[in-house]
C-alpha cells in the first residue's frame, strides 16, 4: 500500500506521539533533513536521537490543520503543551517523496487564542 503525502506525514506525526521508532525510521527517507528554529538541517540519524523522544515531555499534541498544500508537501499545524505552560500552536512543513519524508521543517508558535479554522483532512 503506498500512502499519500498527507497520510505518510499523520503516520510519522503519530508515530513521534507515541515513541514508535521502528515505524519513524520507515518513514524517513535517507537522507531526511530536519530544521527548526533549535535545529539547523539535523540528518536521520541526529533527529532519530535528538528530537524523536522528546514527544513524552508533552502533556498533549493535537493536529488542528493537515492538508496537502502543494504536491508532496503537508503543512501540519498543531497545539501543545508544556507542563507548566500555556498551549501553544506550531506548524510543521514536511516533504514526502515517493512515499518517504525527506525533509521537516519546523516552526514554533505562539499561543492559541482562537479555535482551529480547519480539521485534519
Amino acid at each position: 500500500m503506498t500512502r499519500t503525502p498527507l497520510e505518510t506525514a499523520l503516520a510519522q506525526f503519530a508515530a513521534y506521539r507515541v515513541g514508535d521508532l521502528r515505524a519513524a525510521r520507515m518513514l524517513l527517507d535517507d537522507d531526511m533533513t530536519f530544521t527548526s528554529p533549535q535545529d539547523d538541517h539535523l540528518d536521520k540519524a541526529r533527529f532519530l536521537e535528538a528530537c524523536f523522544p522528546t514527544a513524552r515531555r508533552f502533556l498533549r499534541q493535537e493536529i488542528t490543520t493537515a492538508v496537502e498544500i502543494s504536491p508532496g508537501t503537508v503543512l501540519l499545524r498543531y497545539m501543545a503543551q508544556l507542563p507548566g505552560q500555556q498551549p501553544f500552536s506550531n506548524v510543521e512543513i514536511i516533504s514526502v517523496a515517493e512515499g518517504l519524508i525527506t525533509e521537516i521543517q519546523v516552526y514554533f508558535g505562539g499561543v492559541e487564542t482562537s479555535p482551529p479554522t480547519s480539521t485534519t483532512g
